[in-house]
C-alpha cells in the first residue's frame, strides 16, 4: 500500500452538507518542532474534515470544517492526543462561517509571520525508539546513519535560527534535501511528514575522525577510529547536539587522570554515558522513578548511589573520586548510540560505558563552533570525531537528582539545559501588560532569563561568570535569545555589587530601568514562579552558600515572609552570623569556617580537633589574628558555610576543589549512619537559629568516641527540626512554606523538612522545574521586575 492510499484508507469520507459548521483554532504553547501539524493534518483526514493547518510566529493556527458531531470531536482529540513532545498552553476557538466552495480535503499551508509574542521554542530531544531501530536495520536505508531524526525526536534549541520553525530558519538549512527525502518529508502518512531535521546518508551531513594519522571519512570508518582510539586508553572529543563531549574509558585510570589534568578539573565528577538501562543498573542503584527520568526524551545526566566495591562493572577512581554517586545518562544522539555499539565484523571490544565531559577547561563554556574546536581542541583531546551540521546555540547536558517516591518522586533539577531549556515558565501574570525584563542571574551555575508578556524563558547553563570567555558566551547567548523572543525593556541583577553580571546589567542598561534584586528573595519568588503561585503569601526558607544582604553582609540562612506583594520580603530569621575569615578563601577552605564557628561557640582549639590538625601553624596564627582583629571578617549567616564546618569538624573535608563538595560528601557519611546521635539548633524567639550549642556537643561526642557519621545524620535532623521550629513561629495564619537555595540539593535535608513541615500541617512547595541553586535564580529576578514594573505603571 502506498503511503497515499494509507493516508486515504485512515479518513472517514467527506460528506459535505448544509448542516456544516466550521471553526477556527489558535494553539499556544510548545508546538512547534514537535510534530503538531502532522497531528493536525492526520485527525482532521481521519474524521473527513477539510481546512488546513498552519505555523505563524507565535502559535499554530487552523480551520476545520465538516459535520458538528465530527468537529466536536475533531476539538476533543486535539486536546487529548497531541503529540507527546506538545505542551498546550491554551486553545482558543470561535465558530466562522462556512466555505460553500470548501475542497474535501486538509491541508498543511505555508507559514507566516506575525508581530507579538513568538511561540516556544522546543528543547532537543533524545532520538526516538523507531529512529533507533532504523539504525540497526540493515534493510533501511538510514541504517547506522548518525543523524537519523524524525518528526518525534531529535535536535530542536540548538539548531534553530529564526521562528516560525521551518528547515530554511535552521542550520539544516545548508543540505538539499534528497528526492527520497523529500517525499517523506510532503508525505502526510510518513513519520518525517514536515520534520525539519529530515536527513540520510545521501543529503544529510558528513561525519569524520580527525587524529594523529590523518583524517578519517565516512560514519563507519570514522565510528570505527574512534573506537580504537578509546580502546587505546586515549581522549577522544565528540561533536553532539548541543556541543563537543570529551570521552574516554571509565576504567582506566590513566585516561581520566589525564582529561582531569587536561580539563584543570580538580576533583570534580565526570558524567558517564552507558549503553542501557541494564548497564546503568550495574553501576549503580535505581529505582523505577530514576530509570524513568534516565529513559526520558530529556535524557539529563540523573545523579544516582553508585554501587560500591563493583568488579563486575569497574570504575575508575578519578571518575568520581570520594563520591557516593555517580552521573550516568543514557545515548541520546544516533552517534552515541553508535559509539556503544558493536559494529558488525569488528575486531576492537566496545566498552559500555564512556566518560562523557564537556569539551572545555574549568569554568569556560562549551566548545561548540568549527572555530573554536581548532583553537581549544588540540590542548583538550587525542583525537576529534566531528561533523558538518552547525550548531547555533551551545547547550550543556542537565543534570537532575530524583526524590524517592516517599517525597513524591519527582525530579530535582540541578542543572537545567539540554531537554529542558528554554521551555517557558508560565508566570501567570494575565492583566496589564508586563515589561519584557531581561534577568542576568547570578554569579555561579549562571542562565539568564528572558520573560515575554506572561512567559518566562531559562537559557540552557552558562557556567561561572569569572571568565572573559564566559561572559562572552553569556552575551552571544543573550543576543540569540532576544533575537528569537523580544528586546528587553527592563533589566534586573543581582544586589551584589561585585558580580561581573550586575557589572555587565549597569554597561547595557541603556536607559532602561534595572532592578537589583536581592539574592535570597530571588530564590524563594524563582520558587513560586515555577509553581505559578506568585501573589500567594508563603515563608520561604532560603539556604545557600553565598549571598548579598541588604544589610551588606553576606547571607544564606534566611528565613523570608512574603505577602501577596511578591516583589517585597521580609528577613523574619536567619542563622546566627559568625566571621567569614578571609572571604572566599574560607569557602574554599571549610576548616577556616569550623574555626571560626568555634571560636563564636567558645570552644578551644585544641590539637585533637580535626579542623586544627588540618591547618598548619602559619594558617592558625593568621585565622586566630583574623578572627580577634576582625580583619578580613565579614558576617555571614550562611547555612552553606555551617555545613561546611560540620564537615571539617567531623573530619569529612577540609579543603574543597568545587562548590559544595564537602556538603555532598557530609550528606554521604549522614546516609550511611546506622542510627543518629540527637543534636539540636537552638531557635531564639526571634527566629535566629544558633548552633553554638550544638557545635559543643558535637565536640564532646566525638571526643567521647561518637561515630562521626551518627554526628552527621543527628546534625542533618537538627536543620530541619530548627526549620520547623523557626516556621512554625514566624508563620502567623500563612500555611505556604518554600524551601529553596543550592543547600536543599541535600535530599536527606530536603525530606527531613519536608517530612516535618508537612506534618504541621504546612504545603511545602520545592523545586521541579528550575534549579534550587543559583541555576534557577534568574527566574526570581525576572519575575520580581516584572511585578515591580506592573506596580509602577498602575501608580
Amino acid at each position: 500500500m502506498t503511503s497515499q492510499s494509507l493516508s486515504s484508507s485512515l479518513a472517514l469520507p467527506s460528506i459535505p452538507g448544509t448542516d456544516d459548521v466550521r471553526r477556527r483554532y489558535v494553539v499556544t504553547g510548545v508546538v512547534q518542532g514537535v510534530g503538531f501539524r502532522p497531528f493536525v493534518h492526520r485527525i482532521a483526514c481521519q474524521l473527513g474534515l477539510a481546512g488546513f493547518v498552519g505555523n505563524d510566529s507565535g502559535a499554530v493556527f487552523l480551520e476545520v470544517q465538516g459535520a458538528p458531531t465530527r468537529v466536536a470531536e475533531f476539538g476533543r482529540r486535539l486536546r487529548a492526543q497531541a503529540p507527546p513532545l506538545a505542551r498546550i498552553n491554551a486553545i482558543s476557538v470561535a465558530e466562522i462561517p462556512t466555505q460553500p466552495a470548501c475542497a474535501a480535503a486538509f491541508r498543511i499551508v505555508s507559514s507566516q509571520r506575525v508581530s507579538g509574542a513568538a511561540t516556544p521554542i522546543p528543547p532537543d530531544v533524545a532520538v526516538c525508539d523507531d529512529c533507533v531501530a532504523e539504525l540497526f536495520d540493515p534493510n533501511d536505508r538510514r541504517y547506522r546513519h548518525p543523524f537519523v531524526t524524525c518528526t518525534n525526536c531529535g535536535p530542536r534549541y540548538t539548531i534553530i535560527e529564526s521562528l516560525p520553525y521551518d528547515r530554511p530558519g535552521t542550520t539544516m538549512s545548508a543540505f538539499d534535501m534528497c528526492a527520497q527525502c523529500a517525499a517523506e518529508y510532503h508525505d502526510p502518512a510518513n513519520r518525517r511528514f514536515h520534520a525539519q531535521p529530515i536527513a540520510c546518508p545521501n543529503c544529510g551531513p558528513s561525519l569524520w575522525y580527525r587524529g594523529h594519522t590523518g583524517r578519517v571519512d565516512g560514519p563507519d570508518a570514522a565510528v570505527a577510529a574512534t573506537q580504537r582510539t578509546l580502546a587505546a586508553g586515549k581522549v577522544v572529543a565528540v561533536k553532539g547536539i548541543g556541543g563537543y563531549h570529551l570521552a574516554c574509558r571509565v576504567d582506566d585510570d590513566a585516561a581520566v587522570s589525564a582529561l582531569r589534568v587536561r580539563k584543570a578539573r580538580g576533583a570534580k565528577p565526570f558524567a558517564m554515558m552507558v549503553r542501557d538501562i541494564d548497564t546503568a543498573r550495574r553501576y549503580a542503584y535505581i529505582n523505577d522513578a530514576e530509570a524513568a527520568v534516565l529513559s526520558s526524551p530529556a535524557r539529563p545526566i540523573v545523579l544516582l548511589r553508585r554501587r560500591p566495591g563493583n568488579t563486575a562493572a569497574p570504575v575508575a577512581t578519578a571518575v568520581a573520586p570520594g563520591s557516593p554517586l555517580l552521573g550516568l545518562m543514557l545515548p541520546y544522539s544516533p552517534l552515541h548510540y553508535l559509539l556503544l555499539t558493536q559494529p558488525p565484523g569488528a575486531p576492537t571490544p566496545v566498552p559500555d560505558a564512556l566518560v562523557m565531559t564537556s569539551a572545555n577547561r574549568s569554568d569556560e563554556p562549551i566548545c561548540f563552533t568549527e572555530e573554536d574546536a581548532a583553537q581549544r581542541l588540540p590542548e583538550l583531546c587525542d583525537a576529534v570525531l566531528d561533523h558538518d551540521r552547525r550548531i547555533h546555540v551551545p547547550c550543556d547536558d542537565s543534570v537532575v537528582r530524583v526524590l524517592t517516591p516517599d517525597h513524591g518522586a519527582h525530579e530535582l533539577p540541578i542543572r537545567r539545559s539540554r531537554g529542558y531549556a528554554p521551555l517557558p515558565v508560565d508566570l501567570h501574570l494575565e492583566g496589564s501588560a508586563a515589561a519584557a525584563v531581561l534577568a542576568v542571574g547570578g554569579e555561579l551555575k549562571n542562565t539568564f532569563c528572558l520573560t515575554d508578556g506572561s512567559r518566562a524563558y531559562l537559557s540552557g547553563h552558562i557556567g561561572d561568570m569569572a571568565t572573559w570567555e564566559t561572559l562572552s558566551a553569556f552575551e552571544r547567548a543573550v543576543d540569540q535569545l532576544s533575537e528569537l523572543r523580544t528586546k528587553p525593556s527592563r533589566l534586573a541583577a543581582d544586589l551584589h555589587p561585585a558580580y561581573h553580571t550586575r557589572n555587565w546589567a549597569e554597561r547595557h542598561v541603556d536607559e532602561r530601568p534595572l532592578d537589583l534584586v536581592q539574592h535570597h528573595h530571588a530564590h524563594v519568588v524563582s520558587l513560586l514562579a515555577e509553581h505559578g503561585r506568585i501573589g500567594e503569601p508563603i515563608v520561604g526558607v532560603a539556604f545557600d552558600g553565598t549571598g548579598y544582604g541588604c544589610d551588606q553582609t553576606i547571607w544564606g540562612g534566611e528565613i523570608l515572609a512574603l505577602g501577596r506583594a511578591s516583589q517585597r520580603f521580609t528577613r523574619v530569621g536567619h542563622l546566627l552570623p559568625v566571621p567569614l575569615p578571609g572571604g572566599d578563601t574560607a569557602v574554599r577552605n571549610p576548616w577556616r569556617m569550623a574555626l571560626s564557628q568555634l571560636w563564636t561557640a567558645g570552644v578551644d582549639w585544641a590539637a585533637d580537633l580535626a579542623p586544627v590538625a588540618a591547618a598548619t601553624p602559619a594558617e592558625l596564627r593568621l585565622i586566630r589574628s583574623q578572627l580577634q582583629s576582625g580583619a578580613g571578617c565579614v558576617p555571614c549567616s550562611s547555612m552553606g558555610r555551617l555545613f561546611d564546618a560540620v564537615a571539617s569538624l567531623l573530619g569529612v573535608r577540609h579543603r574543597i576543589d568545587y562548590e559544595g563538595q564537602a556538603a555532598v560528601e557530609l550528606e554521604a557519611l549522614a546516609e550511611s549512619a546506622p542510627r543518629t546521635m540527637p543534636l539540636a539548633l537552638t531557635v531564639g524567639t526571634d527566629g535566629v537559629i544558633d548552633p553554638a550549642a550544638m557545635l559543643r556537643r558535637i565536640v564532646s561526642a566525638l571526643r567521647a568516641g561518637t561515630p562521626p557519621a551518627m554526628l552527621a545524620a543527628g546534625f542533618h535532623e537538627a536543620v530541619a527540626v530548627a526549620v520547623a521550629e523557626v516556621v512554625g513561629q514566624v508563620a502567623g495564619p500563612v500555611r505556604l512554606v518554600g524551601l529553596t537555595g543550592g543547600v536543599f540539593q541535600n535530599v536527606l535535608l530536603l525530606g527531613a523538612c519536608c517530612n516535618l513541615l508537612q506534618g504541621a500541617g504546612f504545603e511545602v512547595l520545592t523545586h521541579q522545574t528550575v534549579p534550587p541553586n543559583d541555576g534557577g535564580l534568574a527566574l526570581g529576578q525576572a519575575a520580581i521586575s516584572v511585578l515591580t514594573a506592573r506596580e509602577e505603571a498602575d501608580r
